[in-house]
């Protein structure tokens, strides 16, 4: 039988507090989330593996060093199971390692490869805690949206007062909760990506083609899917990673895109266009090379289909979302493409700006919608992914409903 709850990887790390965490993961199991624990070594000096084991019905992970020749990797399969990762209690050493992206234990490298949200309740003394170096650590991990519990004040188990003692149990939980329930903001809705750029052949071995990377569109689908929505991923040419949970269809030309999309759009409540699809082909394409003693004085073009105008003449109940490329101020083009098209709204960015757009890791969009714009900060692409989907989650959810129940 399918657990369908979702799944919450607890991290406990060695701190006095960490008695406090088998109190949390009861508190969460209560809300109906399903526990997975996660023990630094020196966590084990405080509590046992087996307390946590006991409470949650799971297997405590504690090494990387698993002898279980058959199993898959821990800290690969438990950053993929997670919906949402809790590090409770956080010491200063642990926030020094996520901060800075090492990985040297079980616990480390999970927070490193999971893509789910992380929600971290530090507990430790108040000079530690005060200390500027912590606190450098804390305002990176929230620049990364890590959501961070601060500690409460009082007294600490070293006896001095101040702050640093963990945040009561109710408040980490309701933190987890709520981003847990985010994280299922998509379930059962069926989300289509396009992605990447096309290649439209001159001969056997040129094409007409873009700089799309791809990558906007990727973090895009695989956001989705761990929100819980049923993804499919149409996919220009690209050396990126099929997404994980994601249904990914390869493709090189706009045509081959076209066809693609319209066959999985009968089962899609979402469109989101990101690819930079061409809007011109070589008429007429050599199947061999073309020697360069030919020569070729011109190459005659035709127009590829609007694949996403095309949608939007059928669009139903669903909700398209396009993409606005431009160099320049990219606001009056995305407007006119909102119109022209029937779009609910218009990601648009200016690709001129040096280390963004195209082939970047970081891009800054605006959002043209029929009665606001939004600009939005700069920002990685996977955190730009998370940012689409808070706001295009309650249509998309409203766009499944309705069809679902017409």
């Amino acid at each position: 039988m399918t657990d369908n709850r979702p799944t919450i990887v607890l991290g406990v790390t060695g701190c006095i507090a960490a008695y406090k965490a088998a109190e949390l993961a009861r508190t969460l199991m209560r809300a109906d989330m399903r526990v997975k624990v996660v023990m630094t070594e020196a966590a084990q000096h405080f509590v046992g593996a087996a307390t946590f084991r006991a409470l949650t019905g799971e297997p405590v992970a504690t090494t990387l060093w698993d002898d279980q020749a058959s199993a898959r990797v821990f800290h690969v399969s438990l950053a993929e199971e997670a919906d949402v990762m809790v590090i409770a209690p956080a010491t200063a050493n642990t926030l020094a390692k996520l901060a800075s992206g090492r990985a040297d234990d079980l616990l480390s490298t999970t927070a490193l490869a999971t893509e789910a949200p992380l929600v971290i309740a530090p507990a430790m003394n108040v000079h530690m805690w005060r200390d500027e170096a912590t606190r450098t650590n804390v305002e990176t991990l929230r620049s990364r949206r890590a959501i961070v519990v601060e500690p409460e004040s009082g007294e600490l188990a070293c006896g001095e007062v101040g702050e640093g003692r963990l945040a009561d149990v109710e408040t980490i939980a309701t933190a987890v909760i709520a981003e847990a329930r985010r994280t299922r903001d998509l379930e059962g809705v069926g989300v289509l990506v396009t992605a990447g750029g096309t290649q439209e052949p001159i001969d056997a071995v040129r094409f007409i083609g873009n700089r799309g990377s791809g990558k906007t569109g990727f973090a895009i689908a695989e956001e989705a899917a761990r929100r819980g929505a049923r993804v499919t991923l149409v996919a220009g040419p690209t050396e990126l990673p099929d997404p994980f949970g994601v249904a990914t269809v390869r493709v090189t030309t706009a045509a081959e895109m076209r066809d693609a999309v319209l066959g999985a759009y009968a089962d899609a409540d979402v469109v989101v266009a990101s690819a930079a699809v061409a809007d011109f082909r070589p008429k007429a394409a050599s199947e061999a090379k073309i020697k360069k003693a030919d020569g070729l004085a011109s190459i005659e073009l035709e127009r590829t289909s609007d694949i996403l105008a095309e949608l939007g003449e059928d669009r139903g109940l669903r909700m398209l979302v396009g993409f606005a490329a431009e160099t320049g101020d990219p606001v009056p083009s995305a407007q006119e493409k909102l119109e022209r098209k029937g779009l609910d709204v218009v990601v648009a960015n200016d690709v001129s700006v040096p280390g963004l757009g195209f082939a970047s890791d970081r891009n800054r969009v605006t959002l043209v919608w029929h009665d606001r714009v939004e600009n939005l900060h700069e920002m990685g692409k996977k955190q730009l992914a998370r940012e689409l989907w808070d706001r295009f989650a309650k249509r998309a959810r409203a766009a499944h409903e309705e069809r679902t129940h017409r």
